[in-house]
């Protein structure tokens, strides 16, 4: 086993070790520390995500999206491109299904989904970081190569990304590789990095 996929299984068994009480805990101060933020109070078009393996929940920011008038999107896996997301509008009517790793997502309905580059924010989830704001993701490169649009020298701006994460999952350094796609930056339930 290689350094990184044992610190990935390192970490996913921390933040699935914590408690309901400290995950719910967890979940009210990421609220706390993103809702004051200018990128999330300027955004209208904001992707999220439902938690998974002990993911920090967004669940309470996304309801305060929805409260506010904003739209959120959820990543759904592309049905063609291989490791690719598309972003579909999610509501609590949005009828949903389970993805191939169990995750529920919204029912694809092509004619709604949001380029990827046209949302203003992409809150997402991640395994590791440190506190340069290098992220460690599950490993298959959805989000790197969804938005690698952002590593090309003339390629569009797109969304800021925004890494959400227990503070339990910082480690000291991560090794960061040509494709990862760097983050503007990482929200814990106590404090952001960089």
């Amino acid at each position: 086993m290689n350094k990184r996929t044992h610190l990935r299984q390192q970490i996913r068994t921390l933040r699935r070790s914590l408690t309901p009480e400290q995950q719910q805990d967890a979940a009210s101060a990421l609220l706390r520390n993103l809702r004051c933020r200018q990128d999330f109070r300027r955004a209208k078009h904001i992707a999220m995500y439902l938690p998974n393996d002990g993911e920090i929940d967004p669940v309470p920011l996304i309801k305060l999206c929805w409260r506010l008038g904003k739209q959120v999107y959820l990543p759904v896996l592309h049905p063609v491109l291989h490791n690719r997301l598309w972003f579909v509008p999610y509501t609590p009517q949005t009828p949903m299904v389970r993805n191939i790793y169990g995750i529920k997502e919204p029912k694809l309905i092509p004619a709604k989904r949001r380029a990827a580059w046209s949302l203003q924010l992409v809150l997402l989830p991640l395994v590791a970081f440190d506190p340069l704001g290098n992220r460690m993701g599950m490993g298959g490169g959805y989000y790197d190569r969804t938005f690698s649009f952002k590593n090309q020298p003339h390629g569009l701006r797109g969304p800021d990304l925004i890494g959400l994460a227990h503070e339990i999952q910082k480690v000291e350094k991560l090794p960061v590789e040509g494709w990862d796609i760097p983050l503007s930056s990482i929200v814990t339930d106590s404090q952001s990095y960089p």
